[in-house]
């Protein structure tokens, strides 16, 4: 292991995120600025689109920099632990990014695509960053053929979202007042609401860890089948709303009055650390109820009829075949790398093809759904607002994939570092 292209892989890291940062301040400004301009608003619009979309591949380039820096410094590709994984996912949505805007040169893509990169390379960081020895089913050549291509194949279904969002965005009725029309207001809000629970969560995350918070717990483990019982200690950077199951309080900071956990975690969830992991759940929850509370109190209107002005100019049928398509190519490709490859991993790891495991699962709901997806678009002709909500119910699937599976399920493929 060379701990200074490590060094170097991290510094890289955190130059892209800037410059991600950057490209998307730029898009803001590009469209900011065209509705106060009086000369040529559109020509204002397409040059700082283009200055955007220049840093964006810039640092997309420096993404690049840290993944084979990184993989040459670890000695393994850097996909098997949540902060390599998020980090590798927030690099291919932008490579994803790209292939599409070089199909239909849409730059406004960007003022969605960057934001969403960026919350995923924060939430990345959240997990301990340090280079961690594979265990021995992972030390195949098999881990970057199946976990690249499976999240290839996720990113472009997270760019079909992102445009799919944007088609509702652009054709949603926010002065209807029928009951078709306010439903269809209520769910757009509630998917920019959850949005806003992601960055909540990573902001309560970082404000803790500055804060230096801790508490600690002595949890008793009692294996069922062996009738044997230990003893381990669980340790919290986060207020614990809920406690570990049968546990014992060893050490807590209080926090606005709370000096014990509320409640403890239910039995059923099993795995290492399932207390700590429903606690940040919680407070994923809690931090976006408050953030998007002080938000509207700020803007005092939702945010999605905010946003809609800025995609007046854009061609809701452009937005729909956008979405449609980054589906398409992402089909095939994490078919073979979700399904097909997996399979084959798991033959040689654990001698079965198949064995109901909670990411195999979900890989599996996540293929037939976009099955469908694809299905009722080409058979049943469901276009427009149909097949954007389908995008973005796709994402909520693909994230709890990803994302939920780890935190809330045990199972063999709990990446490493989901503490």
């Amino acid at each position: 292991m060379s701990n200074w292209l490590i060094d170097f892989s991290s510094n890289a890291f955190i130059v892209s995120f800037l410059l991600y940062c950057v490209s998307f301040i730029m898009y803001a400004f590009a469209v900011m600025g065209r509705r106060f301009r009086k000369r040529d608003p559109e020509v204002h619009m397409a040059k700082w689109g283009k200055i955007a979309f220049v840093t964006a591949t810039i640092g997309l380039a420096g993404h690049l920099v840290y993944f084979f820096t990184r993989w040459a410094g670890s000695g393994h590709v850097p996909v098997s632990n949540m902060y390599e994984f998020m980090s590798f996912l927030s690099m291919t949505i932008m490579i994803a990014f790209l292939v599409l805007y070089f199909l239909y040169k849409k730059s406004m893509l960007g003022l969605f695509a960057l934001p969403m990169t960026i919350l995923i390379m924060a939430y990345a960081a959240v997990f301990p960053q340090q280079v961690q020895p594979l265990i021995p089913s992972l030390q195949s050549y098999w881990l970057g053929i199946h976990v690249t291509l499976a999240s290839l194949g996720d990113a472009f279904f997270i760019v079909g979202f992102i445009a799919g969002l944007m088609h509702l965005l652009r054709t949603v009725n926010f002065s209807g007042t029928t009951k078709s029309d306010r439903r269809e207001q209520r769910w757009l809000e509630l998917c920019l609401f959850g949005i806003v629970v992601l960055l909540g969560f990573i902001i309560s995350v970082y404000g803790f860890r500055v804060g230096g918070y801790q508490a600690e717990f002595q949890q008793t483990i009692v294996d069922a089948d062996t009738e044997t019982s230990r003893v381990q200690q669980v340790e919290y950077f986060m207020p614990p709303i809920v406690a570990p199951y049968q546990s014992e309080t060893q050490s807590m900071h209080s926090f606005l009055g709370m000096k014990e956990p509320l409640f403890e975690a239910p039995s059923w969830m099993h795995g290492v650390n399932a207390g700590r992991k429903l606690n940040t759940v919680i407070w994923s929850i809690v931090s976006g109820l408050i953030l998007y509370g002080v938000m509207r109190l700020i803007l005092r209107k939702p945010l999605a009829k905010l946003i809609q002005p800025a995609l007046n100019k854009l061609d809701p049928d452009d937005l729909d075949e956008i979405s449609y398509r980054a589906i398409a190519i992402g089909f095939p490709i994490f078919t073979l790398g979700g399904l097909i490859f997996a399979m084959i991993w798991a033959e040689i790891a654990w001698g079965r093809f198949w064995g109901w495991d909670p990411k195999e699962v979900w890989a599996l709901i996540t293929w037939l759904f976009y099955s469908v997806y694809l299905h009722l678009r080409l058979s049943r002709g469901w276009q427009g607002k149909y097949s954007s909500w389908l995008a973005v119910i796709g994402f909520i699937v693909v994230m709890f994939t990803l994302v939920g599976v780890n935190l809330i399920i045990a199972g063999l493929h709990s990446y490493a570092g989901t503490d």
